[in-house]
Order: C-alpha cells, then structure tokens, then sequence
C-alpha cells in the first residue's frame, strides 16, 4: 500500500488563495529547485562579494583560447572532474558558455563549418532529448540540418551524432548508435549533464572529443546559466569561441565567478567523509532514491504505469555497487492513452514524449522539483484514472 504524505500547497505559489486542487504541478522543465534546502543550509560558505569596480572587461585571459574563461572557473572545473573522476580534462580546451545550451549549438556550428560539404546532418537515438530538435532548426541553417532518430539514419555524408548519456529523458546509458568508425565525417557531441555520483554510478573516466557539462545539473544552480566543454581538438575550440563571441560576445563573469565559488565548495564537501549534511552527492542520491522510491511504489500499485528499470552498476567514486536515479522519470502507460493530455487533466505538466521521438503512451517527468510539489504530483498520480484513447 502507497502511503503518502498529506500534500500541502507548494510554498511558491504566487496566489495564496489558490485551492490546492486547482495548483498546476509544472514537471515539464527540469528546473532543478529541489536542492535549494541543501545550498540554504550551507549559508555564507558560497557567498560572493563583487564590488562596482570589478569585473568590467569583456577578457579574463588573453592567453586563453576562450580568453572570456575566468581562470578561477576554469582551476575549479579541473580541480572538480578530478575530485569525482567523471571526465578528463588533460590535454583539452575548456570552452564556457551560456548553459550547455549554447555549447551545443556552438559545437554543432564548429563541426559544421569544418565539413567538406554541407549540410551536416544531425541526428540523435530516441527517445532523444526535445531540445535538440530545436536548437538544430530554429536558425534555418544551410550548414546543418536536423534528421531525427539516430537508429534509422542511414544517409551517406558528414554527420553529428548527439549522445547524452544517462539519457534525457529515459536516463538510460547510451554510446554511439550510428557508427561509422571508418569515416572521417562522422562526429560526435557527447552530452555529460546527468554523468554525475548523484544520479548515477561512475564506472569510467569519460574521455571523448568534446564532452559537454553543465552547472545547472550539478548544484541545481539553473539561474547562472554556465556550461562548459571539454574539447580535444584545437580548430573545433577556435569555432566554438568564435560561435559565443558572435552570439553573446562571451560568458557573464559574474555568473562564472559564482560559479567557480560554488564548485569549490562542491569539490571540498564531496572529499569530506561527512555524512549526506555535508557531502552534496550523498545529499543529492539520498534525495534522487526517496523520491524514486515513492515513484515506483505509486506506479506499482497503480498497475496502469510503467517506468525503466536500470542494472547496478560499480561507482568509483563511491566505491560500490549502485542504481541509478536520473533527473528525470520516463513515465509510460500499458493503456492506449495519449499520457500527457490525461496527466493535464489532472492539472500535471509534463513533457510529450512526441517532442522526445516517441509516442503518446510516454512522458518526461522532472524529478527535480521542491518536495511539496512532488508530491502533490505523487498524490495526483496515485489517483487517477486514466481514459483509452482512440487515435495513438
């Protein structure tokens, strides 16, 4: 039997006189509030003073390739992938960026412009993250062009193959699904996001041509908006500094200097032998496993949903055997139903799984919501009733 908690109205909602009933739990994005609690009870240890005078310049360091990188951000990023063991950052070029965002599309211009013919197709395995879709189509450029799901593209000609892995949304374990290995046109974009001890086990160092990593998901720091890639090659750098210079004439430094701040602090507490108080990666998996626990009992006795199952796997960095609990639940339905019109009903937003490559019997939940909203999203679900649906 599910027992759950009585759900209260969400703190953050703007309108106190909403009923709760008629509040809208919004798990479409994966706005990642849900470690709010432990940055709060860290208090001034992240604190960052920036006087009027400082940080006017567009350069942080004109010897750099991405000279608008503060060389703080970039210590704490090495100092970081070392500490965890997630990614190599030896013999690389560290871009910045506005969120992992703009580095995909800078990395998906620089590949691009490097083709010796274009358009360079993109493409992705399904269900692939929506997002993708878009940063690939909006600016309508002959330089690429997206091609949708990787396990059918069989086109001759340069290619992209965009690899996140754990995979949003299903958080599944991907590697290359077109492979060519033979062809010196093939290119490949791997997305890094969720690669880290709170969500899953890091089995490897990570050692790829350009990797991509993003604050957001890390910390839940999503405001600051900073990304970064690591990257191999030094032409495919250059592109990509080129690409921000052009779209946003570099990083905002106050952003970068928060964050070097906070990631510091981050590599400082996941060294400490503290309990998950103080370790923000066994705070983060502690959090990420209650809540999947609460997930799959719902979903169990519900009998009407479905959700992936992940193997254990050994994690080096915390020296065992574990599971796996991604950022965001690929929620199915055994019923012929169009999910996410049901889940509206019920005032739950979610991403479609039609924007993810897939079909209308699945949707991306964000598991990164406060406490409170989740579960008045685990109430909801809990009972509901779901109706057939005719056209699938």
């Amino acid at each position: 039997m599910v027992k759950l908690e009585n759900p209260k109205k969400p703190e953050n909602v703007s309108n106190k006189n909403i009923p709760l009933s008629d509040f809208v739990v919004n798990l479409d994005h994966g706005d990642p509030t849900a470690y709010e609690e432990y940055w709060r009870k860290m208090g001034d240890r992240c604190t960052v003073t920036i006087r009027g005078c400082d940080l006017m310049s567009y350069f942080s360091d004109m010897t750099n390739l991405c000279w608008f990188l503060e060389p703080e951000l970039e210590a704490a990023i090495k100092d970081l992938h070392g500490a965890v063991g997630n990614a190599a950052t030896e013999d690389r070029y560290i871009v910045v960026g506005t969120g992992s965002t703009q580095l995909c599309q800078a990395a998906v211009h620089a590949l691009s412009s490097l083709a010796r013919t274009q358009p360079v197709s993109v493409v992705a395995a399904a269900p692939f993250y929506s997002t993708y879709v878009e940063e690939t189509t909006y600016v309508r450029s002959g330089m690429y062009k997206w091609e949708g799901d990787a396990w059918g593209f069989d086109k001759k000609g340069p290619y992209i193959e965009l690899v996140t892995s754990p995979n949003n949304p299903d958080g599944t374990i991907r590697e290359t699904v077109v492979n060519r290995p033979d062809d010196d046109e093939a290119k490949v974009i791997h997305d890094f996001a969720y690669y880290w001890p709170h969500y899953t086990p890091i089995t490897r160092r990570q050692d790829h041509d350009i990797m991509l990593f993003t604050f957001s998901k890390i910390t839940g720091h999503a405001g600051s908006r900073i990304g970064w890639a690591l990257v191999k090659d030094k032409e495919v750098a250059k592109k990509m500094v080129e690409y921000i210079i052009v779209n946003s004439i570099g990083v905002s430094k106050e952003s970068q200097v928060r964050t070097a701040k906070i990631l510091k602090v981050l590599k400082e507490t996941c060294n400490s032998e503290s309990d998950e108080s103080e370790n923000f990666f066994k705070y983060g998996r502690k959090m990420m496993k209650n809540r999947w626990e609460k997930l799959r009992e719902v979903v169990k006795e519900s009998d009407a949903f479905t959700l992936p199952k992940y193997p254990e796997a050994f994690c080096n960095y915390f020296g065992k055997s574990l599971e796996s609990y991604p950022a965001f639940a690929w929620l199915g339905t055994k019923e012929e139903t169009d999910l996410v019109s049901e889940l509206r009903r019920h005032k739950v937003m979610c991403r479609a799984g039609e924007r993810c490559g897939s079909d209308k019997k699945h949707v991306r939940v964000s598991m990164l919501s406060r406490e409170d909203v989740f579960n008045v999203f685990l109430e909801r679900l809990a009972n509901m009733k779901l109706i057939k649906s005719i056209d699938l």
